[in-house]
């Protein structure tokens, strides 16, 4: 449990890095190439964009859903 809050703590400490280097307004793409970089400046591992399967009445949907992680 408590590497799981300071796991937290370092993932949202590099988001406000982020946010207080960059500002509001840009496009989502910036602010997640950003926090990619600030994540790996802190040494954490994690990985971008994994696809998120849809099924829709009991069929498999390719719409191209991407979670960020």
């Amino acid at each position: 449990m408590l590497y799981e809050k300071g796991l937290t703590g370092q993932i949202i400490g590099a988001a406000i890095e982020v946010h207080r280097e960059l500002g509001p307004g840009l496009l989502e793409s910036v602010y997640q190439v950003c926090l990619a970089r600030e994540l790996s400046l802190r040494g954490l591992s994690f990985e971008r964009e994994k696809p998120l399967p849809l099924e829709y009445k009991g069929v498999q949907v390719d719409c191209g859903y991407r979670m960020v992680l």
